[in-house]
C-alpha cells in the first residue's frame, strides 16, 4: 500500500490523468453535441481508431504531424458524414449505422495496418510523427503545479479547451440554440423553420470531428504508434461519461476526469507488478460502477418526481 500511495501521491501522477484523460474528453464532447441534437453518435469508438490509423499511416508517409493530423480530422469528418448520409437522408437506425462504423474500423484498420507496415499487430517498425509537447512559460517554473499542467501535448490542451468551446456554442450561439431545440422536441422546430436534418448532420460532423482529434491523439501524442483496437474502449467509456455528466459539458469533462483517474490508477498499479488482467479491468469496473450509481441516483429522483406528482391535490372544478 504504502508503494502505491508513493505512486498515487506525486506530480507525474496526476500529469498522467490529463494525459489519459485527453481522448476521453474529445469523444465525449462529440457525443454532447451529437446527443443534444437528438442523434447519439454510437461510432465514436470506430471514428477514433480510423483517426488513429490514418494520423500514424500519413504521418509517416508525409514526415509531418501536422498534416498527419489534418488527414485524421478529414478522415473522421468523412466517417461522421457518412453515418448522417444514412441516418438522416435514408433513415437508416443510427445505432446500427455507428455499430457497422465501430465494426468496420476494428476489422479494416488490422487489413490496412497489414497492407501499410505488414504486421497486424503494430507499426512499431513505421516512424509516424509526433504531435509538439507544449510548456507554458512561468507556470513551468512554479514547483508541483508546473509539473502536472505544463509540458502536455497541445492536443491535451484544446481538449480542455474544447469543453469551453462547446460549452460557448451549446450555450451562446444560434446553432447551439437549434442544437438544443432539435434534440428537445423535432417537430416543434421544424415548425418555426429550423432545418432539423441539416441541424442533426452539422452535429454528427462537429461530432466527428471532435472523436478524431481524440483518436490522432492516440497514435501521435499517447504513443508515436498505431496497434489493433488501441483505442481500447475509450469511444464507450466517453458515451457513459457524457450520460454521467447529463449532456451537459463542465459535467461531463469532470465525469470524464474520473475516468481518466481510474485509467492512471491501472497504469500505476501495473508498474507496480499488479496482476496484469486484473490492472486492465480497472478503468471499465469504474465505469461500471459509476453507470449504476447514475441511473440508481436517476431512478430514485424521478420516483420522487412522481410521488410528488400524485400527493398534490387535484384542482377544483370551477363553479
Amino acid at each position: 500500500m504504502d508503494a502505491l500511495l508513493n505512486v498515487i501521491l506525486t506530480p507525474s501522477f496526476f500529469y498522467s490523468i490529463l494525459r489519459v484523460t485527453t481522448p476521453i474528453v474529445f469523444a465525449a464532447m462529440g457525443m454532447v453535441v451529437a446527443n443534444t441534437a437528438g442523434i447519439p453518435n454510437i461510432a465514436l469508438e470506430g471514428i477514433m481508431l480510423i483517426a488513429a490509423f490514418v494520423g500514424m499511416m500519413t504521418s509517416a508517409l508525409s514526415s509531418s504531424a501536422w498534416i498527419g493530423l489534418l488527414c485524421a480530422i478529414l478522415s473522421g469528418l468523412l466517417c461522421a458524414g457518412i453515418l448522417a448520409f444514412f441516418t438522416l437522408y435514408y433513415r437508416t437506425n443510427v445505432i446500427l449505422g455507428g455499430i457497422a462504423i465501430n465494426s468496420l474500423a476494428s476489422g479494416g484498420t488490422v487489413f490496412a495496418l497489414y497492407l501499410f507496415c505488414h504486421d497486424k499487430g503494430t507499426s512499431a517498425s513505421v516512424p509516424s510523427g509526433v504531435l509538439p509537447q507544449v510548456k507554458i512559460p512561468l507556470l513551468d517554473q512554479i514547483p508541483v503545479v508546473g509539473e502536472i499542467l505544463s509540458g502536455h501535448n497541445i492536443l491535451t490542451y484544446l481538449a480542455f479547451l474544447s469543453v469551453i468551446a462547446v460549452y460557448i456554442l451549446l450555450k451562446r450561439t444560434p446553432l447551439g440554440f437549434h442544437l438544443r431545440a432539435v434534440g428537445e422536441d423535432a417537430h416543434a422546430a421544424e415548425s418555426v423553420g429550423i432545418h432539423v436534418m441539416r441541424v442533426q448532420a452539422v452535429a454528427l460532423l462537429i461530432s466527428g470531428f471532435l472523436a478524431s482529434l481524440g483518436g490522432a491523439f492516440m497514435s501521435m501524442g499517447y504513443v508515436s504508434w498505431f496497434s489493433r483496437d488501441m483505442v481500447a474502449g475509450r469511444g464507450w467509456i466517453a458515451i457513459a461519461a457524457e450520460a454521467m455528466g447529463c449532456s451537459h459539458p463542465i459535467g461531463t469533462a469532470l465525469t470524464s476526469l474520473l475516468f481518466g483517474a481510474a485509467d492512471a490508477f491501472s497504469n500505476a498499479a501495473g508498474v507496480l507488478g499488479w496482476p496484469a488482467d486484473l490492472v486492465r479491468t480497472i478503468p471499465y469496473c469504474v465505469t461500471l460502477v459509476g453507470l449504476i450509481l447514475f441511473s440508481v441516483r436517476q431512478y430514485r429522483r424521478s420516483n420522487h418526481k412522481r410521488r410528488k406528482a400524485q400527493n398534490q391535490p387535484a384542482a377544483k372544478p370551477v363553479g
